[in-house]
């Protein structure tokens, strides 16, 4: 979809202006019940496809991501824009800085139509616990769209944006993704900077995208992965992009399928979708073995216990001091009795 909107705007046969307005009308219409949007930025976006527009009139060269519209999970920093991370001690933060990938972004000319819902800090996994709406999926209405990235999951599901960036942590983007019918990539831990994401389990997020094809995900990966001396646990990029890996001869590739995963837990459809997708890879001469992992077993609860501790790491900053909500008992306060322990348990 994305390299078909490009070629549509170096033809001229669209506007980045247009392309945005025609995605602004489609939220104003369908987010209505859908809510995936926690802040729609017009302004914003129209300013980034106006510089797109001037670029093409002048026979400038643009990014496959130039004039693109994409959507945000609200746990990524923009400069100048509120970033709450569905949590209401954050309602009046605004974002001092730009988070790593959406410096990028804005180099490559794309265009960020807003910010999408979550759970509540990114803990939760349906887009429910969230301080201010619950999202739906797109797909019917009376189901959730899954989480904690449900609101970019639903975005990209109901063509409210072309893209969005979720984050991951145990499951965040991808479960989300396949919820909603979309597809949803959690890179490899260190792949793309963290810096200017709202943590939640510092070693285990990470930023990745949704998008309605594995060609757009992997256009995407290719423009936010790479080394940030803002973020020490980032790694530097190879030299091919992700793209160039989606054609060619997959000849004697072995593929291995956990036998682990194969169990009586296992969705009879999601069982009968994995074995035609076996055989389409047989097909196209790939190898495909049964392997073992045996400490699957264990991922489970090593996650909880590395998850709650980091967060209740993280969260600790959020305080009422230094930023975001603060709540004031203003009748101490007036007499002299109020302190920063009373004000920390108040906001808290």
């Amino acid at each position: 979809m994305i390299k078909k909107i490009h070629h549509k705007l170096k033809n001229k046969e669209i506007t980045a202006v247009g392309l945005a307005e025609k995605y602004f009308k489609r939220i104003e219409k369908r987010d209505k019940e859908i809510l995936a949007f926690l802040t729609v930025s017009k302004e914003l976006a129209i300013k980034q496809a106006e510089e797109v527009d001037k670029k093409i009139s002048a026979g400038e060269e643009i990014d496959l991501l130039s004039g693109i519209p994409m959507a945000i999970k609200d746990n990524l920093c923009i400069a100048g824009e509120r970033v709450t991370a569905a949590s209401k001690i954050l309602d009046n933060y605004i974002a001092p800085y730009d988070a790593t990938v959406i410096k990028k972004m804005k180099k490559l000319g794309a265009v960020m139509l807003g910010k999408t819902n979550l759970d509540e800090f990114a803990m939760g996994a349906s887009t429910e616990n969230s301080a201010y709406q619950k999202t739906k999926n797109p797909l019917d209405l009376e189901r959730v769209p899954g989480g904690s990235s449900g609101g970019s999951a639903a975005a990209v599901a109901g063509k409210m944006t072309v893209y969005a960036l979720g984050s991951d942590t145990g499951g965040s983007i991808r479960q989300p993704s396949a919820f909603c019918g979309v597809v949803g990539l959690k890179p490899t831990y260190g792949r793309v900077s963290r810096h200017g994401l709202l943590a939640m389990a510092s070693s285990l997020d990470q930023i990745g995208p949704i998008t309605e094809s594995v060609e757009d995900a992997a256009i995407i990966l290719s423009r936010i992965s790479g080394r940030d001396k803002m973020d020490a646990t980032s790694a530097k990029s190879g030299g091919k992009k992700f793209e160039d890996y989606l054609s060619g001869d997959i000849s004697g590739v072995k593929i291995g399928l956990p036998k682990e995963y194969f169990n009586d837990n296992l969705s009879g459809e999601i069982r009968e979708i994995t074995d035609k997708a076996v055989k389409k890879f047989e097909k196209l001469g790939a190898k495909v073995r049964e392997i073992s992992l045996p400490h699957s077993q264990y991922a489970l609860p090593v996650y909880y216990i590395i998850v709650p501790s980091e967060v209740s790491s993280n969260m600790a900053r959020y305080d009422g001091i230094r930023y975001g909500l603060s709540i004031d008992d203003d009748e101490k306060s007036i007499i002299g009795e109020g302190n920063l322990l009373e004000t920390y348990l108040d906001t808290r």
